[in-house]
């Protein structure tokens, strides 16, 4: 058994940067396919209970329409994942100002973040399987963030269809670190992310607590219990069984877009998210070493053009985002996303694509 891989043109920058794709697939036909332009995930094939493949990732067909987007299509996310409130913070009594959304605050690196940037890629192989190296340099003041930072994202594609994602970063000065990938989900395959065609897909969420925001995603306070409130994910539990609870959160977040704390007891993998498509039986487990994961149900995608011709609608797809918390620079409590000189951010996510049992 073995996994191979190829790479291919993904086309020229609207600059004129030529971009590639990597494609890895193993002997079950997982593929998976990245592109180093916002190191985006352009597409997962697995197979179903009866070994029909499809892609389960939403995306487009050319490299022009990901430079177009603005839904953080399968990027990589950063230099800071999910809002700073109004865009500032204060590290080591220096205060910071970075771009704001329409919302008046940062949101995923702003517009010119990590999803927008061409980063250098290599080949490599690690415990005889190839491993896609991403590198970008940040520089200092880029975006309003202090620091030269370099940053390095791999991926590699296991035999037993495990996609593991290694996020590292180092910097010159103290700065500010959350990174994530944002990818959109659809087990049934991208081309059935229609209008809420993800509220039927079972989630369980190893999480006691989550983030309580406004309508804007901030944080109104410490973590909360998930219990006798919509956010209990600890059984699994349909999508769309209580979206549509009259629930403060869920009205803020316009359906499921928080936080949600990961149980664990150390700093290693833990099991954060297990997700079901009943119909077809695929099954999406996501490990990860991140404190939280951002669960999205899509609640602002409607009528996308993507792949293939399909169209993706509201409540179509599911995002799942291992991460720090939001605006953790600004909340002394939340775990630190601060990276110091001679300190290496290092987060892993692993996910495993499956039959349910």
């Amino acid at each position: 058994m073995s996994v191979q891989w190829q790479q291919r043109s993904f086309g020229t920058t609207a600059c004129g940067k030529p971009v590639d794709l990597f494609s890895f697939t193993n002997d079950f036909g997982v593929t998976l396919s990245v592109t180093n332009y916002g190191g985006i995930i352009t597409s997962l094939v697995a197979p179903d209970k009866n070994g029909k493949l499809a892609d389960i990732v939403l995306g487009y067909d050319s490299l022009a329409e990901y430079e177009a987007c603005g839904k953080f299509m399968g990027c990589v996310v950063g230099r800071y994942a999910n809002r700073i409130n109004h865009g500032s913070f204060t590290l080591e009594g220096v205060s910071y100002q970075l771009e704001t959304n329409p919302k008046g605050h940062h949101l995923h690196g702003g517009s010119e973040g990590f999803h927008k940037q061409l980063w250098q890629a290599s080949v490599s192989e690690a415990n005889k399987s190839p491993l896609l190296v991403l590198a970008h340099h940040s520089p200092h003041g880029h975006g309003g963030y202090p620091g030269d930072l370099d940053c390095k994202v791999t991926y590699s594609l296991s035999e037993a269809g495990e996609i593991e994602v290694n996020y590292y970063a180092t910097s010159d000065q103290p700065t500010v670190v959350n990174l994530t990938n944002h990818s959109y989900f659809n087990l049934a395959g991208h081309q059935h992310a229609g209008e809420n065609a993800i509220l039927d897909h079972v989630a369980m969420l190893n999480c006691d607590a989550f983030i309580p925001t406004d309508d804007c995603g901030i944080p109104l306070s410490a973590p909360v219990s998930v219990s006798g409130t919509p956010m209990d994910f600890r059984r699994g539990t349909s999508l769309g069984d209580r979206i549509y609870s009259d629930d403060q959160q869920l009205k803020n977040g316009g359906g499921y877009d928080h936080c949600w704390v990961v149980n664990r007891d150390d700093d290693n993998l833990v099991l954060a998210a297990r997700v079901v498509d009943t119909r077809s039986g695929r099954m999406l487990e996501v490990e990860t070493t991140q404190p939280g994961i951002q669960c999205y149900t899509g609640n602002h995608v409607d009528k996308l053009h993507g792949k293939g011709g399909a169209l993706y609608q509201f409540r179509g797809s599911l995002c799942l985002e291992t991460q720090h918390f939001p605006d953790s620079p600004n909340h002394a409590t939340f775990p630190s996303t601060v990276v110091a000189p001679g300190n290496e951010f290092h987060q892993v996510t692993v996910y495993r694509v499956g039959v349910q049992p």
